[in-house]
């Protein structure tokens, strides 16, 4: 659904090719000479394997997050139910998050509904600050609690409604002391104070089709404000979004009685118009709309066709892919993208006046895509300069650059394999920690490790050595991580780390017997030769779990026809992949 982002199917990848298999039962247009009947009971046993089958089937499998004090919890799940679970990496202690008996009980009170201790209703929770309460949702309301459990109370809130084909998030932004929130109203930003609630409209000439902060790619969209708040929380950079001259989307949505119309404005491979961006900074205090001076931009990131393609919703990192204000929130730093993803340029705007100077331009003969998931160039002010990606090599690396001059300092990684996602920079200690493919001997190309080295390119230390593919999730602090580590075929085991790689606690298992118990069988990771006889193409297959070793079975060959990097998705564990399995 991305009308003019394609991914070079071998940039950014080691050079195989990913490919997913599955072996299945014949079917009517298959054999015709000879039909197979299919029962209830054959369709009833394939859909023992779809994802809401088998998930609740494996235990111990979790999804640890980090709180702003770098503790960490999870939700833990077997056949008894689920409990919450914090672990302190100092103390190296791991406990309940609360007591589940007693808040079970404290908030049926609360919510006019009686809950059990291993059923409750939510999957996510938030510690405060101080630790002593824990707060969640359950539907359109919020609950806090304290820990010990003896009183809950509830609090409504309106929650954003789904906000464009998968994305949901919410309306409003908040700023970096959380004193603001930002909002689109008739086509204009606004911003809230939230103590308050009063309300202070900061641009007037928004209209229909040239919006301020719209979220619309064509082929994702969404009601939330795309923008990024200075850090000092006085100034907000955005755009007004031109997309007076866009073709328009139908989509006819059917329900019982009459059906509902949807139109947006979509922009297609080779239409002459596309939505073009005019970059804006908003002084809250003044309600001053500084507009940067340099024409309009095509609506594009570094990472695919959508501004906020890979962004986050924390106003600490912002919503707005390719934009990071300076510190001491006087300069916007920027990336602007050509329409066809060939061009890249690092700009450095002034947030007073909007002056824009250049500061590095690099082209390329297929196309810029500066990472996986992420953007993975930094801005460095204190040190006047910038970590910037780059394929020039053929493997997708990271370099130190100059931020006054443009000029190349030196390269941070090189060799034959691919940086896929720069998930910190210590400034201090001058080391980058990122995420890579390929780099591992005998590994599959695809696992992904997590490493760390110094920006001179020194010190490349592997922080995560099981031979597995790895998820990593970083503290707060970046003095910790968590680690999952898995394979297709072999369950998740979640560990928590020093920044050093120094194991300090398995957190838990994933246990499978209950899966195995119903019948699931692994998939089978394999390598076969390409068309060339010589590039290995690494893939999964999925056969009957009634497999006869006697009988032939068709092949089918399950792609995802892109160009992109492959069908195989993550190649960590899951119980189940689509319906393949089911399949």
């Amino acid at each position: 659904m991305r009308p003019e982002s394609t991914r070079n199917l071998f940039r950014s990848t080691p050079t195989a090719l990913l490919l997913g298999l599955a072996i299945s039962f014949p079917t009517h247009a298959q054999v015709a000479s000879s039909p197979k009947t299919l029962t209830d009971a054959d369709y009833a046993h394939a859909e023992k394997f779809m994802g809401y089958n088998v998930n609740p089937l494996v235990d111990h499998a979790i999804q640890p997050a980090w709180t702003g004090s770098d503790l960490v919890w999870y939700r833990d799940s077997d056949a008894a139910g689920s409990r919450f679970i914090v672990f302190d990496p100092v103390k190296l202690t791991k406990e309940p998050a609360f007591d589940h008996r007693k808040l079970a009980a404290a908030l049926s009170e609360a919510a006019g509904h009686t809950y059990e201790a291993n059923k409750l209703p939510f999957r996510e929770i938030e510690l405060s600050a101080d630790g002593q309460s824990v707060s969640f949702r359950i539907g359109r309301r919020r609950f806090e609690c304290d820990r010990a459990g003896n009183k809950c109370a509830a609090t409504e809130f309106a929650e954003g409604p789904p906000t464009g084909f998968g994305r949901r998030g919410g309306n409003e932004v908040a700023s970096p002391d959380k004193k603001l929130v930002a909002f689109i109203r008739d086509y204009n930003l606004w911003v809230r104070e939230v103590a308050t609630r009063k309300e202070t409209q900061l641009s007037t000439d928004g209209i229909k089709d040239f919006s301020y902060a719209l979220d619309n790619a064509g082929w994702t969209k969404s009601d939330r404000p795309i923008l990024m708040w200075s850090p000092d929380s006085k100034k907000i950079a955005t755009f007004q979004d031109d997309q007076r001259n866009v073709g328009n989307m139908y989509l006819v949505e059917t329900r019982v009685g009459h059906p509902v119309l949807q139109q947006w404005k979509y922009p297609l491979p080779g239409d002459e118009s596309v939505a073009m961006l005019q970059r804006v900074i908003l002084d809250v205090e003044t309600q001053k709309v500084v507009r940067l001076q340099l024409p309009p931009e095509p609506h594009r990131s570094t990472l695919c066709d959508d501004v906020a393609c890979g962004s986050s919703s924390d106003p600490a990192e912002g919503n707005w892919t390719d934009v990071q204000w300076s510190p001491d929130s006087t300069r916007l730093i920027f990336v602007s993208t050509s329409r066809d993803h060939k061009q890249e340029t690092l700009r450095i705007a002034d947030a007073a006046t909007g002056a824009v100077h250049d500061v590095m331009e690099e082209k390329v003969a297929t196309q810029y895509e500066s990472g996986q998931g992420s953007a993975n160039w930094r801005a460095l002010p204190d040190s006047n300069e910038f970590i910037w990606y780059s394929e020039r090599s053929k493997w997708g690396h990271l370099y130190l650059y100059d931020l006054s001059t443009g000029q190349l300092k030196n390269p941070i990684t090189s060799g034959d394999w691919v940086v896929t996602r720069l998930l910190r920079v210590d400034e201090k200690a001058r080391m980058v920690y990122f995420l890579a493919d390929g780099r591992e001997p005998g590994n599959n190309p695809y696992f992904t490790h997590f490493y760390r080295v110094g920006f001179d390119g020194q010190g490349l230390t592997l922080l995560t050595p099981e031979k597995a593919n790895h998820q990593v999730t970083l503290s707060h602090s970046g003095d910790y991580f968590v680690d999952t580590f898995s394979q297709p075929d072999a369950p998740p085991v979640t560990v928590v780390r020093q920044s050093d790689g120094k194991l300090l606690a398995t957190l838990e298992k994933a246990d499978l017997t209950r899966l195995k118990a119903a019948g699931w069988k692994p998939v089978q990771p394999i390598t076969v030769k390409a068309r060339d006889g010589v590039t290995d193409l690494y893939g999964l297959m999925f056969v009957p779990t009634n497999l006869n070793p006697k009988k032939k079975y068709p092949i089918i060959n399950h792609i995802y026809p892109g160009p992109q990097a492959g069908s195989v998705g993550s190649w960590s564990f899951a119980a189940a992949r689509g319906d393949a399995q089911a399949l």
